[in-house]
């Protein structure tokens, strides 16, 4: 069981060059945007991470990462809770001409001045990883499948659809 907090800034070449394996809890608290996208959260973020280099030469960090959200449900607006789980793989860079040189399996991720703002870089990942839609199960969501349509379509309606044109020629007919 995971116990230890990750550090906010860490310096991931030092971390690359002694290969290290790093795992922890993040709080989700902390992690403003987060919250302005998916609510207020409580409760950690469980994340291993390892810092090496790959076949490429590329220095990377390879992390997986779970969480348990409390995200709103489109039809009832009520929390449920949602489990997420997201493998990645980071390219170090220091610059964006650098990010264009990764290969396709790493996301770039920007070290300035040798330290690594940990903390951004995993709410970005989870961000990434929020689901689009979120729904209860129809059994537990208040808000049942009948009470989402909004009547049913008149005969006439569907028989006889309207034409823009038909108020311009109650205009002509008045002149």
């Amino acid at each position: 069981m995971l116990t230890s907090r990750l550090p906010g800034r860490v310096e991931p070449y030092k971390l690359v060059a002694r290969a290290e394996h790093l795992e922890g809890l993040v709080a989700l608290a902390d992690m403003a945007r987060l919250a302005e996208q998916a609510g207020a959260q409580s409760g950690d973020a469980r994340v291993w991470l390892d810092f090496g280099i790959d076949a490429q030469g590329c220095r990377e960090i390879c992390g997986h990462l779970e969480a348990e959200l409390q995200l709103s449900c489109r039809r009832c607006l009520e929390p449920v809770a949602q489990r997420i789980d997201s493998d990645f793989r980071l390219g170090m860079v220091t610059s964006d001409a650098l990010a264009a040189e990764l290969p396709g399996t790493h996301e770039p991720v920007l070290v300035e001045n040798e330290q690594l703002n940990l903390l951004a870089v995993l709410e970005d990942e989870l961000i990434l990883s929020l689901p689009q839609v979120v729904y209860h199960d129809e059994a537990e969501c208040p808000v049942s499948r009948d009470q989402l349509h909004s009547g049913e379509a008149s005969d006439a309606s569907i028989d006889s659809p309207v034409s823009p044109f038909d108020v311009l020629r109650q205009i002509k007919g008045k002149l």
